[in-house]
């Protein structure tokens, strides 16, 4: 019997990517619905209740991916949780671990990486990205990590990592050599990227920069 998936994702570029990558598993995998934020899949979920897993997003519009997880758990135990995300800070992984999540993987993972992490989950294991499982380790050895990491950064509320990014910008580096430094993914490097033209009201590299400088950001 084929494992039945739904997903929450704003996103429909990337959603339907995500689609496709599960179609080419027939037989195995069957896409049940796409959700465009939390409040949305929780309501949907009321009309599928054959659904096994959710892949989840994290930063959603009306309700995000850790509420949505968290009230997910209560009401659908049976329900396997994989946030499927661009972010791997710590806080986030602890946040999605604690909200009830039972995987956590990049969304740059091959279509064969999604699969085999579906079906783990299924019996009963843990998936999750290289990366997320040694972040995952070091905030087993130091919870106090992901609580640093959430700390903001003067009055535009950087956290520390976009403003490793920021610092990585400022040298003139492209997003995947900024990916390889910090040993994050590109998709995550752009997405900081974003938030941080957001928070400095900028809508470029250069003036990202001269703003952060001028303020003593970086």
């Amino acid at each position: 019997m084929s494992i039945r998936i739904a997903l929450a994702e704003d996103d429909k570029h990337l959603a339907e990517a995500i689609r496709v990558k599960i179609g080419l598993f027939p037989g195995e995998l069957e896409f049940v619905f796409h959700a465009k934020n939390g409040q949305e899949l929780l309501d949907r979920l009321a009309d599928h209740a054959g659904v096994d897993t959710v892949l989840m997003d994290i930063e959603m519009p009306t309700m995000d991916g850790i509420e949505a997880t968290r009230l997910l758990s209560e009401r659908h135990p049976h329900i396997k949780v994989i946030m499927f995300t661009v972010f791997d800070d710590e806080r986030r992984i602890f946040q999605a671990i604690q909200a009830g999540a039972m995987g956590y993987l990049l969304k740059d993972e091959t279509p064969e990486a999604l699969r085999d992490a579906i079906s783990m989950i299924m019996s009963g294991g843990a998936p999750m990205s290289p990366s997320i499982a040694a972040k995952s380790l070091q905030i087993l050895r130091d919870p106090s990590r992901a609580e640093k990491e959430a700390e903001p950064n003067s009055e535009y509320s950087l956290t520390p990592r976009e403003t490793e990014v920021l610092e990585q910008l400022s040298q003139g580096l492209e997003y995947r050599e900024i990916a390889a430094n910090l040993f994050i993914a590109p998709a995550t490097v752009r997405k900081h990227i974003e938030n941080i033209y957001r928070k400095l009201q900028v809508d470029n590299k250069m003036r990202a920069v001269k703003k952060a400088s001028r303020h003593g950001l970086i």
